[in-house]
């Protein structure tokens, strides 16, 4: 029927997507939300259960707290780091878990409640590694720590008027990156994305996004997805109470969703990013709601793409999508695992252990890693079944997103960045 047909061909564009986008060493994590851009690892034989001494395999002290996470390619790690008002860009070598180098980003590090300049997170094609500070700093920076180039868009186009600070990540996609700045808080001067070319550090193109929201609603810590289907590429941004498609060549704005806010509150800003898996795209707000649309059209898309529509959904946690099945997880610990196709719930208010949770989600290996503000890792299984599998607690606070490569896990508290379980290299150990 057509739904079954449907289902096929979103299954098959979503398999060609992540093959496409994995790098050919799939064992690199080169963006926060990893090889495939949606938190998703290919890899097998995982570690469940650790302890901060039991399956570490290295510990790395660090400043203090970041919601950056650590992106890893070959044996480098390259983290984000503010200490005091100064913000770097560290390399660790991943084996031993040593500092290899520190490269001076900028000055002016402030902390707003959890978040301060370095939330940011990295991104990297193996040659060099992409960087944007909080306070507007945008760097490019080689393996051996050397600067390439270097711009601020603060000092280009003007204060970033967000109520808690900048704090999306870059997105990488072949020579271009793009940067994301909704804002609208603290300041009258348009939102805008921008695309510059990797080598050069010289914009491609850069384009105001219009919004009618008020007051915080126009804020936006969320970071660019990639959408691909029948030949085309395009950006996906969320914010200012709308959700866009961007040509990746010119930057134009090709659809528009809206129903992000439907009362216009004055306080929807939105944190977590959208997850686009083939032609679906889901959209999260500040909870409520949590709506999925379908590619393909042009205009106005509101309706006439919106497949379907929660009533609730997480405020900072980006969701993940495995297997058709997608998976929920809200500030407050609460789960849904949802048919990705359909919006039916397969189960629904699971509760994980009772805390704060922040970082994001990733899957892999049949798990789901989930990590609260305590330091507790929950491990459920990516399964139309809800199973707690293991909890990991390391009393450590922890805002950033774990990251998956070759086998381990490398988490980041306020106090260490931690290797977890023996690095695995084709299936041996290391």
């Amino acid at each position: 029927n057509n739904e079954e047909g449907y289902r096929m061909n979103w299954c098959l564009a979503g398999l060609i997507g992540v093959a496409t986008l994995v790098s050919p060493r799939a064992e690199n994590w080169p963006h926060w939300r990893g090889p495939s851009l949606n938190s998703i690892s290919p890899e097998k034989d995982l570690p469940l259960r650790w302890t901060r001494s039991e399956n570490i395999s290295w510990k790395l002290s660090l400043p203090g707290r970041s919601g950056s996470t650590p992106i890893v390619w070959g044996d480098q790690i390259f983290l984000h780091v503010a200490e005091g008002e100064d913000l770097f860009l560290w390399a660790v070598e991943r084996n031993r878990g040593e500092i290899l180098w520190q490269h001076h980003l900028d000055r002016g590090n402030v902390t707003l409640r959890k978040h301060n300049m370095s939330s940011p997170s990295p991104v990297t094609d193996g040659d060099r590694v992409w960087v944007i500070t909080g306070t507007g700093a945008l760097k490019c920076i080689d393996f051996e720590g050397s600067e390439v180039w270097v711009r601020n868009l603060q000092k280009e186009y003007g204060p970033f008027g967000l109520n808690w600070g900048y704090g999306s990540s870059p997105m990488l996609f072949e020579s271009t990156l793009v940067l994301q700045v909704l804002h609208g808080m603290k300041t009258d001067q348009p939102s805008y994305i921008v695309a510059i070319d990797k080598n050069t550090g010289t914009n491609l193109w850069r384009v105001e996004r219009q919004t009618d929201a008020v007051h915080e609603s126009p804020d936006s810590y969320s970071t660019p997805a990639l959408l691909r289907y029948d030949g085309k590429v395009e950006i996906v941004v969320t914010g200012g109470d709308y959700v866009t498609g961007h040509s990746l060549k010119t930057g134009k704005e090709l659809w528009r969703g809206g129903g992000l806010n439907p009362e216009k509150k004055a306080w929807n800003r939105i944190v977590a990013s959208p997850t686009v898996v083939g032609r679906m795209i889901y959209v999260p707000t500040r909870v409520q709601p949590f709506q999925a649309f379908k590619a393909g059209s042009q205009g106005d898309i509101t309706f006439s793409s919106r497949v379907w529509a929660k009533s609730y959904g997480p405020d900072v946690p980006t969701p993940v999508v495995d297997g058709g099945r997608l998976y929920l997880v809200n500030d407050k610990g609460i789960m849904w695992c949802l048919d990705a196709i359909t919006g039916e719930e397969i189960w629904a208010k699971q509760r994980l252990r009772p805390g704060t949770y922040s970082s994001s989600p990733v899957t892999g290996d049949g798990k789901i890693y989930i990590t609260s503000e305590d330091g507790v890792t929950t491990v459920v299984s990516a399964s139309p079944e809800f199973k707690v599998l293991a909890e990991n607690i390391l009393d450590e606070y922890t805002l950033a997103t774990p990251a998956i490569s070759d086998g381990q896990i490398f988490l980041r508290t306020d106090e260490h960045l931690y290797c977890i379980g023996q690095r695995l290299v084709s299936g041996e150990a290391y």
